[in-house]
């Protein structure tokens, strides 16, 4: 999928940091020249590291880039969502979810763009189908991430390879009708969770290639809880999709 040369429409690019000042610099270096014409907004939890210090002293330089300070450590998912609502108030056409330790190439990044461009509501930047891959990962963590994947397909059917990605790029006509709803999801399942909810509206969802690095500064925040949260949470969407469509069969 060949970029498109028309302007981009306003986009922002949302990133999540917590302990992120030895990954941040070169991850938004790296972004900030594959779309120069993007903004950013570091949504930083009160990093005891310094990031936020960091991220406003760049954004006293640089124009494009915004950074929104929280009170402490709330989650992956309030911290999107935060990302989100600041950004829709001040009427970006796209925003775009992507992590602070490069592991998202910023450089594929267009990818995505093109994709709503073409008519997605909702672009996925996915590590499992044909083109896209991950580097550098224990066989623990392949067994994970695709056993998740293939769980959350076999429970929901969502039709989407990887619904656990973390690089996505949304519509802000879809963004605003799924932050309406009641999104309570902290960790990583806060993907899946706006994943299903986009199908349930009826949204294009388009998955693109990827290549996803492991990390190479900073420590990974994926812990015990977030998996069990994923896991129970997958469990129950699933069991009442189920319910749901059982009783509609019985009408």
């Amino acid at each position: 999928m060949h970029p498109s040369s028309a302007p981009l429409p306003p986009t922002l690019v949302v990133i999540p940091t917590y302990d992120e000042r030895e990954a941040l610099p070169g991850t938004l270096a790296r972004l900030r020249a594959a779309v120069p014409e993007a903004h950013v907004l570091v949504v930083d939890d009160s990093s005891p590291d310094g990031t936020g210090e960091w991220a406003d002293e760049v954004a006293a330089r640089d124009e494009a880039v915004h950074v929104l300070h929280r009170a402490g450590k709330e989650g992956l998912g309030p911290a999107y969502l935060a990302g989100f609502a600041w950004g829709l108030e001040r009427g970006y056409a796209q925003l775009v979810e992507m992590d602070a330790d490069a592991s998202h190439r910023p450089e594929q990044l267009p990818g995505l763009l093109e994709a709503v461009r073409r008519g997605a509501d909702l672009a996925i930047g996915s590590r499992w189908i044909p083109g896209g891959a991950v580097h550098d990962w224990p066989l623990r963590r392949r067994v994970l991430s695709r056993g998740a994947n293939v769980y959350v397909q076999a429970l929901m059917g969502l039709g989407v390879a990887d619904a656990t990605a973390g690089f996505r790029v949304f519509r802000a006509e879809l963004l605003q009708r799924l932050v309406d709803g009641d999104i309570a999801s902290h960790g990583y399942c806060f993907q899946v969770d706006m994943t299903r909810r986009a199908r349930d509206l009826g949204a294009v969802i388009v998955e693109v290639p990827i290549d996803f690095d492991e990390r190479t500064e900073g420590a990974s925040k994926m812990s015990s809880d977030i998996v069990r949260e994923a896991l129970v949470k997958v469990t129950l969407w699933g069991l009442a999709r189920r319910a749901q469509g059982l009783r509609k069969a019985l009408r």
